[in-house]
Parts: structure tokens; sequence; C-alpha cells
């Protein structure tokens, strides 16, 4: 018999993003992304502590330091020593200042969201929409 999830209720906030045309330069996940490799010293570390493949952390930190003006995030090759990370001072610079734009945006918008968050449908958990499919109730 397989294993049942369990999840937590989805939290409902505002999430800022900074498009550069199709592109997210700067959003929830790539901040959360910098914050664990400053954390770690490590980009595949840091993708483990967010469930994430070092690919898409690699890819994802490339794409970031290529929005932007200056590295975010700098790389050594790993070799007797090992390889490792590091976020350079514009980077947390950055994620500061990103931090920062979502605190003021989620306050500007705090009473109007609270309303809309009414308008949600509650969020439903996989195993009862499959039991429902299943006729069960």
């Amino acid at each position: 018999m397989p294993k049942k999830k369990t999840f937590s209720s989805p939290r409902r906030v505002p999430r800022v993003r900074i498009l550069m045309g199709e592109m997210t330069a700067m959003g929830p996940g790539r901040a959360d992304l910098i914050d664990a490799i400053a954390r770690t010293g490590s980009i595949s570390a840091a993708g483990r502590e967010l469930s994430m493949s070092y690919r898409r952390a690699w890819l994802l930190i490339e794409s970031t330091n290529a929005a932007f003006t200056e590295p975010l995030v700098v790389t050594a090759t790993g070799g007797a020593g090992g390889g490792g990370a590091i976020v350079t001072d514009f980077g947390r610079s950055v994620v500061e200042r990103y931090r920062d734009m979502e605190r003021k945006a989620a306050e500007a918008i705090a009473n109007d969201f609270a309303l809309f968050s009414k308008l949600l449908s509650k969020p439903q958990l996989v195993s009862t929409l499959s039991a429902k499919k299943n006729g069960a109730s």
C-alpha cells in the first residue's frame, strides 16, 4: 500500500518577481537559492537544501548572474580542495533590496490582498481529490 502524503495548506502571500523581458531576473525562488548558497558555500548543497537538482540550481544562478551588471554568485572550480560558491557583496545587496521590495509590496496591498484571499477557494489535498475521483466520500 503506498504511503499517504500529507500536505499543509499553502500559504497565501503575494510574490514579487522582477522581469527582464520574458525572463525572471529575480524572484522568491532565486533569492532563496542565493540565501542558501550564502549559508552552505555550495550550489550543490543549496540545491539539496531546497529540494532542487544541481542542474536546476546551476541554471538559475547562471541566468540570474546574466541578468545583472555584476555576478551575484561566483564559483570556484572543484579539485583536490573541492569547488564552492560565494555570494558576492553585490549579490547580497541585490537580495537585500529584493527582500525589502517584497516587504513593501506586501504591506502596500495587505488590505486588498486579505479581501482578495477570501475570494479564493479552499485548497484541497491531493489524496482527497483522488478519493473523490474513485467514488469515495
